[in-house]
C-alpha cells in the first residue's frame, strides 16, 4: 500500500481527459481529438443557449482549462511520481482549446460546405501537435517547470505557436465561401 496523500478522483479524471488519455496507441493524438470534441460541444452549447456572456465564456474557457489542468496534473504527478506520464492529455485538452480560439473570430456570412469546415478544424489540429511533438523553442524549455506548471506549459506555448499560423489560415479559408457562391450551402 503506498503511503501519503492520493490525489482526488476529479484530478485523475480531469488530467487523463475524462479517461482519453488511456486510448492506445497515441494518447496524446487521442486526448487532443477528446479536447477538440469537448471544444465543439462548448461551441455548440453557447450558440445554442447563448446570450451576450457567450464571447466571454469562449475566450475565457481556455484559460479555466489551463488553470484546472495544471493543478490536475500535478496532484497526479505528485502521486505518481513521473515528471510527465503519457496517459495525462489535460495539457493537450489546454494547448488544442488555445489553438482553435481563432476559428471563433472568422464570421462567415453564409453556411460553408462540410469540407470546408473540416478543413477549418483540422489544420489548428495538426499545427497543434506538429508544435507538441517537435516541441520548438521555448515549448521545449517550458516542460522543464516545476509540477504540473512543466506539464502544461509545454502545450500551452505549441498551442499559441498554432494559433499564430491558424489566425491567418482561418480568415483565408472562411473568406473562400465568399469568394466563391458555388460553394455555398442552401
Amino acid at each position: 500500500m503506498k503511503a501519503g496523500p492520493s490525489a482526488p478522483r476529479l484530478a485523475w479524471w480531469l488530467a487523463t481527459g475524462f479517461g482519453s488519455g488511456h486510448l492506445k496507441p497515441a494518447p496524446g493524438t487521442w486526448g487532443s481529438l477528446a479536447g477538440l470534441a469537448a471544444w465543439l460541444l462548448l461551441v455548440a452549447g453557447c450558440r445554442a443557449f447563448g446570450g451576450a456572456w457567450t464571447p466571454w465564456l469562449l475566450l475565457t474557457a481556455p484559460v479555466a482549462i489551463i488553470l484546472l489542468a495544471v493543478w490536475a496534473a500535478a496532484r497526479v504527478v505528485q502521486e505518481t511520481g513521473q515528471k510527465d506520464p503519457s496517459f495525462i492529455v489535460a495539457d493537450e485538452w489546454a494547448g488544442i482549446w488555445i489553438a482553435l480560439t481563432p476559428l471563433l473570430f472568422t464570421a462567415t456570412v453564409q453556411p460553408q460546405p462540410l469540407s470546408l469546415w473540416a478543413a477549418r478544424l483540422v489544420a489548428p489540429f495538426l499545427l497543434f501537435r506538429l508544435f507538441d511533438i517537435w516541441k520548438p523553442g521555448a515549448v521545449d524549455v517550458a516542460q522543464r517547470l516545476p509540477g504540473g506548471w512543466g506539464v502544461v506549459m509545454d502545450d500551452v506555448l505549441a498551442g499559441l505557436l498554432a494559433a499564430l499560423l491558424v489566425w491567418p489560415l482561418d480568415r483565408w479559408l472562411g473568406a473562400q465561401s465568399l469568394a466563391n457562391p458555388q460553394l455555398w450551402v442552401w
